[in-house]
């Protein structure tokens, strides 16, 4: 393993906080994520002047940091570099998170083949494109399932997919595959909230069955529905046991809360900024902790009503995302195997004891990755858990197994990470976007070939310069950022997958 050890000794001088950096020769860190991160450790001179000015805030002394730990897809967030992950006693960091909550990864293993698949690519693309982006997921929901569902997660859906089954897209919904499936999701995808978070009514407020907007949305920015077909096989035993073969065909789906994340974590800001002891000067970062103590037991009740509420959206729209896509296969394959592999999100904080000790364990953009002694009684209890990373848009992605590395925080990567912004990408060659274009098979809400959109150049400008933000010349090769996470003992290579189109909201 190769760490960049004169940045970890500024930062153990500066601040005395144990952070270990995992990054080999080939992986490029940007001097505006490092900046980021020092600023970010300044969390600890906050929570010393806390603790002189208001010692009543925690209602404790004893807190503290315990580690970070950085991917080496490392780059810069919004206050905290996305690919951190931190250990935390006696309050919560919710901008240690990101806004997007629970966004994840969800995999499916398939008995499709890539020569199947490519040979109703042009009929299924209009398919897909309408089951997706054009009124086609037909998925009727009642006023207790969408409550069942933020307070339950998956097993509400479960206990309530009686009251639409055998309608629209509940016709892919197996109960009884749904339900030994739980085991195959992080948490059981079953987050137990307290009630509604204020603010999220609007999406329970119906009191009729309707079909719903907001379940089966892939978002923006870099999430996808991506068909792919395993290329290569490293650990044979690994991929029997998780049904992977050689040039089969799977779908990894990234997303995550989407339009109940994001205001449900700006809401967390304001809480945040209201209850920062008064007179006392905010952070520059403006990252702000959550204090655990019995004095603000309301805030944090609400806090984990609403975290768990988006959490558990975001499951269900991965869920529902792989139901489209199966919908579709067996439109035009009839019977096939369609399995889950695993779903985990990796915008998240967990609560785990070490020692006797409660600390809490976050992640923003960093997937779990523990090993098999922490898996007992799990379908992975001798393998591993399954950490998903993706590639850049029509790059290879990966299937690895986590090792369980206590110095990486138990966590891995969960892509390759940006090497250029958005900004930067728009000025990027423009001949090899275009032969991007060419070769690779994007199907997005609209149709750049259809004869109306021709004519609309103002749509075509926005869909062109969309696709360009995310493609595989703004993102680190993927290759080194997994090298360097083999190196380290963090997670073992079982597969290595090759795209074969992708869907973009």
């Amino acid at each position: 393993m190769k760490r960049i050890s004169s940045f970890e000794s500024v930062i153990g001088n500066a601040y005395g906080i144990p952070v270990h950096l995992f990054a080999n020769e080939q992986v490029k860190v940007e001097n505006s994520a490092i900046e980021e991160l020092l600023g970010f450790l300044e969390l600890q001179h906050t929570l010393e002047q806390i603790q002189h000015t208001n010692p009543d805030f925690f209602g404790t002394s004893d807190i503290g940091i315990g580690l970070v730990a950085i991917t080496p897809d490392f780059h810069k967030g919004s206050g905290i570099p996305i690919g951190t992950t931190i250990t935390t006693k006696g309050f919560i960091l919710p901008q240690a998170i990101g806004k997007d909550i629970n966004c994840g990864m969800r995999l499916y293993v398939t008995d499709l083949s890539e020569d199947q698949v490519r040979s109703k690519l042009k009929e299924m693309t209009k398919r897909i494109r309408h089951v997706y982006f054009q009124g086609g997921r037909e998925l009727p929901i009642t006023p207790r399932q969408k409550k069942a569902l933020l307070q339950h997660g998956l097993q509400g859906l479960w206990e309530t997919s009686h009251e639409t089954a055998g309608k629209g897209l509940w016709r892919q919904y197996n109960a009884l595959q749904q339900e030994t499936d739980l085991q195959r999701v992080i948490d059981r995808g079953s987050l137990q909230a307290g009630g509604i978070f204020n603010g999220l009514e609007n999406y329970t407020s119906i009191d009729y069955t309707s079909y719903d907007a907001q379940l089966g949305s892939i978002g923006g920015g870099n999430h996808f529905v991506e068909v792919q077909r395993v290329a290569d096989i490293t650990e044979g035993a690994i991929a029997y046991e998780w049904g992977l073969k050689k040039d089969a065909v799977v779908v990894m789906i990234h997303t995550g809360s989407v339009s109940i994340g994001y205001p449900t974590a700006m809401a967390f800001k304001d809480y945040l900024a209201d209850l920062y002891p008064t007179g006392l000067r905010k952070p520059d970062n403006g990252i702000l902790p959550l204090p655990m103590s019995e004095k603000y037991a309301g805030f944090v009740e609400n806090f984990f009503m609403g975290l768990y509420n988006a959490a558990n959206f975001a499951f269900a729209n991965r869920l529902f995302l792989g139901l489209m896509m199966q919908k579709v296969f067996s439109e035009f394959f009839g019977e096939m195997n369609f399995r889950l592999l695993y779903d985990s999100g990796h915008n998240m904080v967990w609560q785990q004891k070490t020692a006797g000790e409660e600390w809490f364990l976050h992640r923003k953009g960093a997937c779990p990755a523990r090993g098999a002694e922490q898996l007992q009684n799990t379908p992975f209890a001798w393998t591993g858990e399954p950490a998903l990373i993706p590639g850049s848009m029509g790059t290879s992605s990966f299937i690895l197994a986590g090792c369980g590395n206590e110095q990486s925080n138990f966590s891995a990567s969960h892509g390759a990470g940006r090497s250029l912004s958005r900004g930067e990408s728009m000025k990027y060659d423009e001949a090899a976007f275009a032969k991007f274009l060419e070769e690779f098979h994007i199907i997005t809400p609209i149709d750049p070939e259809s004869t109306e959109i021709k004519s609309r150049r103002d749509i075509l400008q926005k869909w062109h310069d969309e696709l360009k933000k995310e493609a595989p010349f703004a993102f680190k090769p993927v290759r080194p950022v997994i090298d360097t996470q083999l190196e380290a003992g963090i997670v073992r290579q079982v597969a290595e997958t090759k795209p074969i189109f992708t869907v973009k909201g």
